[in-house]
């Protein structure tokens, strides 16, 4: 059956393949990732019927598809779509689904299955679907009749919504072609994205976390993306009681980076005064935050625990609650400072401990500063992101792989509430850098875009660089090559094994691979031709037309500030590195901190306890 045939002449029908298209077009989905397969075909047909209002994306692995749809999600929160035929086509997606998943991002995967006249004879492709989809989605479902089509599509975009996930739909491929009544099947409706209500702290809750924190020595906030929009209301909130913030690495740019107490991130991807802080508190406060690595940071000592959140099912999962206040992370804060300016609260002036708190990030940032702009031959990975910052346009939107960028993404690049950036955050998936890219430019058209990412992920999606080339997505790529897995190269660094093993790669010429697909490249080994790189791919990308710089650099490791240790000692801390650092002696193993931070070129660093002798701070 043709799908363009006239259903005029047939009356008020439509395919069904065409109706569940209409379905998803009213939801608002503009595109479609996905890659052909035999058990697809009446939705493909339809999507040619459809191109006009629903653009295909030809991905080269259903894996980026099911990646970028789940970007999209993240970068637009709103519902996007994905699909994979049967078997092998819809197996590939999975990596992308968990991404979804666990970043809590609504997406519809469509997945193909044989004609029901097939199914249960063993035939090629054939295996019962819904069964391996049962742990990533939240609503998954096989179509049992043609009719009911557009109607389960329908049901799977209101349940990703619902629950910010996963919804599968196996369409088995005969009851796309066939024509069913031409009604109305969506169920959208203005009303259906209005913000939904967030609980609020009473003025009582939030007295009580105040004086928590006036009774506290060394209290620090862990601020999480549950902050969004506040971060210059919890800025001002943090001076007038004098606590730090420390970040979980989802919360950067909502916070002003150049906050002096500011402390930046914990555990690895981490800034030295963050871990320092954060080994000494006496009370932490998570803020609208949900920290993976918990076991690691809240374990180390005992410190009262609060935990401010809008979702109440997370009280209690990382850290058991000395308090708890059920409310949106930056409605406390407002009703923190109303009862500052009311006051009801006093101000407190600046603490010993948040003066040495700051005194360490200034002394922090200093030394990232002179790291990121002194001349590397060969190349150093703080120079790009030198080069990255000043090309970058005030609303330009980041899509970082997995591995050593995400470090120093979180370290050297700046951001503010003005970009959008994404990562594959809890699911932490290799290869998400490229799909995030395609899914940023093709939701955001005239914003400029970056994709950052390690040889050892691009080289898993790089196929898919012809991706930008064919639909004319001016992307900036940024391929940090070293020739090795730096990120679990550090680990092993750390680990009683004679030697590295399995992480180091054979190089490859990625700006000759991107221009064999027709997208202009540059290779840059030394920070002297940094420069002219990136004024090349702001040229080319402003003329429509994606560019790579594969930047060849060291596989040096960054300063590994999560190795420092506190315990006290007469009533002061004492500053250690941690035993197992260079377990495998392939590093310089310092005696001292001091000696430490010198084998990072970091000579001017000095330790969290000298500010706290400096300011007189006690355990």
């Amino acid at each position: 059956m043709s799908i363009a045939e006239d259903t005029a002449a047939q009356g008020a029908t439509v395919p069904a393949s065409v109706a569940m298209l209409r379905v998803l077009e009213s939801w608002g989905v503009e595109h479609i990732y996905g890659y052909p397969g035999g058990s697809f075909n009446s939705t493909m047909a339809a999507l040619d019927a459809e191109k006009d209002r629903i653009k295909f994306i030809q991905v080269r692995h259903e894996q980026v598809g099911a990646l970028a749809a789940s970007a999209d999600a993240k970068l637009t929160g709103r519902v996007q779509v994905c699909f994979g035929s049967a078997g092998p086509g819809a197996t590939n997606l999975l990596t992308g689904l968990y991404d979804a998943r666990e970043d809590h991002a609504p997406v519809v995967a469509l997945i193909g299955q044989v004609p029901t006249t097939n199914m249960n004879y063993d035939y090629f492709q054939e295996f019962a679907e819904n069964p391996m989809f049962e742990d990533v989605a939240v609503y998954d479902r096989t179509v049992m009749t043609p009719e009911s089509l557009p109607y389960v599509v329908d049901k799977a975009v209101r349940e990703a919504y619902k629950h910010k996930g996963v919804a599968v739909v196996v369409i088995p491929n005969n009851f796309g072609y066939v024509q069913i009544p031409d009604t109305p099947y969506s169920s959208s409706s203005p009303t259906d994205r209005k913000p939904a209500p967030l609980p609020a702290a009473t003025d009582e809750e939030v007295r009580t976390v105040v004086d928590m924190i006036k009774q506290a020595k060394r209290p620090i906030i862990h601020v999480g993306r549950g902050i969004q929009a506040g971060g210059e209301k919890l800025v001002e909130l943090s001076r007038r009681l004098s606590i730090p913030l420390v970040l979980t690495g989802l919360a950067k740019g909502l916070v002003p980076d150049d906050y002096e107490a500011n402390l930046g991130y914990a555990n690895r991807a981490a800034s030295k005064a963050a871990d320092e802080a954060f080994a000494t508190a006496d009370l932490v406060i998570a803020l609208g935050s949900n920290f993976p690595f918990a076991n690691l940071i809240y374990r180390t000592h005992e410190f009262k625990f609060v935990q401010i959140d809008a979702d109440a099912g997370r009280f209690g999962s990382h850290h058991f609650l000395d308090y708890g206040v059920w409310s949106d992370a930056t409605t406390f804060v407002d009703k923190a400072l109303a009862l500052l300016d009311s006051g009801e609260v006093e101000e407190t002036p600046a603490t010993p401990f948040f003066r040495a708190c700051v005194a360490s990030n200034k002394n922090w940032r200093e030394y990232l500063n002179k790291m990121m702009n002194r001349p590397s031959n060969p190349l150093e990975f703080e120079a790009v992101y030198k080069e990255i910052n000043r090309v970058a346009e005030e609303d330009a939107i980041f899509s970082i792989d997995v591995g050593d960028n995400i470090i120093n993404s979180f370290r050297y690049l700046n951001l503010t509430p003005k970009n959008k950036w994404t990562i594959s955050a809890l699911f932490a998936s290799m290869g998400y850098g490229l799909p995030g890219a395609l899914a940023a430019k093709l939701s955001f058209p005239d914003r400029q875009v970056f994709h950052i990412a390690g040889d050892g992920a691009y080289s898993m999606v790089m196929q898919d660089l012809i991706t930008q080339k064919k639909y004319q997505l001016p992307v900036i790529n940024v391929i940090t090559s070293n020739a090795s897995l730096n990120f679990i190269k550090s680990e092993q660094d750390d680990l009683s094994i004679p030697q590295h093993s399995g992480i180091f790669l054979e190089d490859q010429d990625f700006a000759m691979i991107a221009r064999g697909m027709g997208v202009e490249a540059v290779t840059v080994t030394s920070s002297d031709e940094l420069p002219a790189a990136f004024d090349k791919a702001v040229e080319v990308t402003k003329a429509g037309r994606p560019f790579l710089i594969d930047a060849k650099i060291t596989d040096k490791r960054g300063l590994p500030v999560e190795e420092l240790e506190f315990h006290v000692e007469d009533g002061k801390f004492v500053e250690t590195i941690n035993p197992n650092y260079n377990a495998n002696g392939t590093l310089h193993h310092p005696e001292t901190v001091e000696e430490f931070f010198a084998s990072y070129d970091g000579e001017e660093l000095l330790p969290m306890t000298y500010y706290f002798e400096q300011e007189g701070v006690e355990a």
